[in-house]
């Protein structure tokens, strides 16, 4: 392994030749040239990565590095087919990297587990079908049943999942906004009526400032940085909260730009950044309302004021309780929690108050605490309070990550659905859909865990990699008498079969769908509620993939037959299905038509019409106390070692649990993961130099051991006390019932963790 710390900005040649090392790995370099030149086009297709979006006025290519690395992956023209599965057992390649899993390639023909020989087996769909149909009517409660889904599941696609899913009667839909924004849809239906943000794309160009919270956009959506970069250039403010210094938070070389790139420039990305200590964005948040509340306060005397009073008494209820709290909150607990200095929180509050329209935009740096929830109603009580819901340039901003994962929810994967929801399903289809909500990620491998829940279908994504706890996740899988995975490539998942197993190989983002009907297109919407087709441009060999609403349907078939709909005549052409959603989902009224229009069509936001869809139809500005700790009492009592709290997070050759490579080049990590971030001070305090390798193991009070060995020290600019590590690497460590209040969203940002030698010797430090 080497570090080098990278001194470029983000973007520029350097991704460039990224994305060329890429395209020549794929083995597929003309066709996937001509293909991603159609990322994000009109008549071309979605991007399989992120879910940012598009101005209208569309360049020449609008896809980024990341982006490249999605389409070159999924383009693969490798095949892992039955004659793969009988030359590697399933547990070898249980033994290999995630890497290599899904290196070998495209899945390419249905198989089955057969336990007895260990290996996977060709296995005809229909047979496939009937399969899973027995175990599925052998169930003695629907409930037993869990439907998960990824967010790259398409509308259509996701649409059909919860139709079958509650025509089984279960409303069991894990899916994988539990373990990322599960935080921001509670915390926003319940203060402003939506779990959507209000912002669109064009707000970003008319915004005077842009506060960023827990988010690294030059890794984790990288077309982000363009929008960044030009709102910093025609002067407007970006303001960055991020607990660890990123690249591309700070600068950008725009690939579209020649002159920048000829000349080696590049442009900032933002203004200002703060590092705040791991959870304690709630409390910088609080310290800048309560500087604002202090002015306010102040102008009130002179018979001025800085909060909108005028909006907040039209639109909102509980500002009294909520400015008790702010008052009655210390500066000594702001700034220790924080980690920022009452100076620096000042400069941040100077900026917003010289800000007539204001974006706050956040990411799973925010979500993924005991305290998200809480922490997002402080950031929408700010917002509130200047009246910047409901005003061009302004507003809230979720960044969420899979290009559909808004959409699905949008098509009902919600374990808790919404009693109008139902209702339209009922009134549409005919059958009366279970009203009990059911499982989310955390709760489903509970069930699974105690065997209470007996079949598992996956459609898309990796649940044994993206889980916390991987040891247990890993044994609630196993526990399952069915084991389902619709999957494009392999992935860890697949290497821990249930007592049976199926991998159902499905077409991609990429791939032409050929129907009955002709080549059909799909849709997507992105983070900021746009709706548009997607129709994919390879068209090599695909025998024996299906693409995932005909894979869907030929469960639901085998299940239930023609009940409630003709499932198989829907696949025959997507219009069908498209149609049903604009009878079911308000939003989608002429969907087919309106996909028509160049870029697709917006759904609208009732908050940003200033509807508040809330029990008093105003918008509630929430009032909580701070933490009293990040990490318990309870927990800091299990050690008196030095404890420090750890955050997961992707290295820049990643997507999710994908794993595209080694190069982790903003942060200057070269052919190696196993690694840990840390403060060099506190390098310093434990005795040990940079490169020492460490076990890191998490403290929390079940008796479980949870320990992965052997990472690598890394000094990098991050607050004392905190640490940080790659996921899926460091998934061991987050505890399955560490999870956000109201939210259940694991939390794997602030995880208590002490350090040991190698050698497994305590490192006798006291608690600081």
């Amino acid at each position: 392994m080497s570090h080098k710390p990278y001194t470029g900005a983000a973007g520029g040649w350097a991704a460039l030749a990224s994305t060329a090392k890429h395209l020549v790995k794929s083995e597929n370099v003309a066709k996937n040239l001509k293909t991603l030149l159609k990322t994000n086009q009109d008549h071309g297709f979605d991007c399989p990565g992120c879910a940012w979006g598009e101005k209208g006025n569309r360049a020449t290519f609008r896809f980024c590095e990341n982006g490249a690395k999605a389409v070159n992956w999924e383009a693969s023209s490798r095949r892992v087919n039955a004659q793969f599965f009988a030359e590697h057992s399933v547990a070898w390649l249980a033994k290999q990297s995630d890497y290599f899993l899904e290196y070998q390639g495209r899945l390419a023909e249905p198989v089955v587990y057969n336990s007895q020989s260990g290996h996977y087996q060709a296995i005809a769909w229909d047979e496939a079908f009937q399969l899973i149909a027995k175990h599925l009517h052998r169930l003695e409660t629907p409930n037993q049943a869990e439907l998960y889904t990824s967010g790259r599941a398409s509308n259509e696609a996701a649409f059909l999942y919860q139709l079958f899913g509650r025509r089984l009667g279960t409303n069991n839909f894990p899916d994988c906004s539990n373990m990322c924004h599960e935080a921001s849809g509670y915390a926003l239906s319940s203060s402003i009526g939506t779990g959507k943000g209000t912002v669109t794309i064009e707000d970003f160009e008319m915004a005077d400032a842009i506060f960023l919270f827990g988010q690294n956009p030059g890794t984790n959506h990288p077309r982000m940085l363009e929008t960044l970069a030009h709102a910093t250039h025609r002067g407007a403010k970006v303001v960055a909260f991020n607990n660890l210094k990123e690249r591309g938070l700070e600068r950008f070389a725009n690939p579209q730009k020649p002159a920048e790139m000829l000349s080696g420039g590049s442009s900032p990305t933002t203004s200002h950044y703060f590092t705040p200590k791991l959870g304690g964005d709630m409390a910088a948040v609080r310290g800048i309302v309560k500087v604002l509340l202090a002015r306010h306060q102040q102008a009130l005397l002179h018979g001025d004021r800085v909060f909108d009073l005028n909006f907040i008494k039209q639109h909102t209820q509980g500002l009294e309780s909520y400015l008790i709290e702010v008052e009655q909150t210390s500066w000594q607990k702001i700034v220790e929690q924080s980690g920022l200095s009452q100076a620096q929180i000042e400069s941040a509050a100077d900026i917003y108050h010289q800000s007539d329209r204001v974006i706050i935009a956040w990411a799973m740096g925010i979500t993924q605490h005991k305290h998200s929830v809480a922490t997002i109603h402080e950031l929408t009580n700010l917002q509130l309070l200047f009246g910047q819901i409901g005003k061009d340039g302004a507003g809230l901003c979720p960044v969420r990550g899979h290009s559909n994962v808004q959409g699905d929810r949008t098509m009902g994967i919600n374990e808790r659905p919404s009693s109008a929801f139902l209702e339209s399903i009922e009134q549409v289809f005919g059958f009366t859909p279970p009203k009990k909500p059911g499982h989310n990620v955390v709760q489903a491998l509970t069930a699974m865990l105690k065997g209470k829940s007996k079949v598992f279908i996956g459609l898309g994504g990796n649940l044994v990699a993206a889980a916390p706890d991987t040891a247990l996740s890993t044994q609630a899988l196993a526990n399952c008498e069915l084991t389902v995975s619709i999957a494009t490539k392999l992935n860890r998942t697949h290497v821990t079969p249930g007592q049976q197993s199926l991998i159902l190989p499905c077409l991609g983002r990429t791939d032409v769908d050929e129907q009955l009907a002709g080549p059909q297109r799909v849709t997507v919407e992105d983070s900021f509620s746009m709706v548009h087709a997607s129709a994919g441009l390879i068209d090599e060999s695909r025998e024996h993939m299906r693409s995932e609403p005909a894979i869907i349907a030929g469960i639901a078939n085998a299940a239930f037959g023609a009940s409630p709909v003709d499932w198989l005549s829907l696949v025959e052409d997507y219009d069908r299905i498209r149609d049903l959603i604009e009878q079911t989902i308000p939003g989608f009224e002429r969907f087919n038509q309106n996909l028509q229009q160049p870029g697709g069509f917006y759904l609208g936001n009732s908050a940003r019409r200033r509807i508040w869809n809330t029990a008093t139809n105003r918008a509630q500005i929430t009032c909580h106390s701070l933490p009293e700790n990040i990490i318990s009492a309870e927990v800091r009592a299990l050690s008196d070692n030095r404890i420090f709290v750890l955050q997961t997070l992707r290295s820049h050759d990643q997507y999710n649990t994908t794993i595209y490579g080694f190069a982790d080049r903003y942060r200057g990590i070269y052919d190696e993961r196993e690694v840990l971030f840390i403060n060099p001070l506190d390098i310093a305090e434990l005795g040990f130099k940079e490169g020492a390798l460490v076990n890191i193991e998490t403290l929390w009070a079940d008796n479980i051991e949870r320990k992965v060995k052997g990472f690598k020290l890394i000094a990098y600019d991050i607050p004392q006390g905190n640490v940080a590590a790659y996921f899926p690497e460091a998934n061991p460590l987050v505890p399955l019932m560490s999870k956000g209040d109201l939210s259940d969203t694991p939390t794997s940002k602030s995880v208590a963790v002490v350090l040991t030698t190698s050698a497994d010797s305590e490192i006798a430090i006291a608690l600081s």
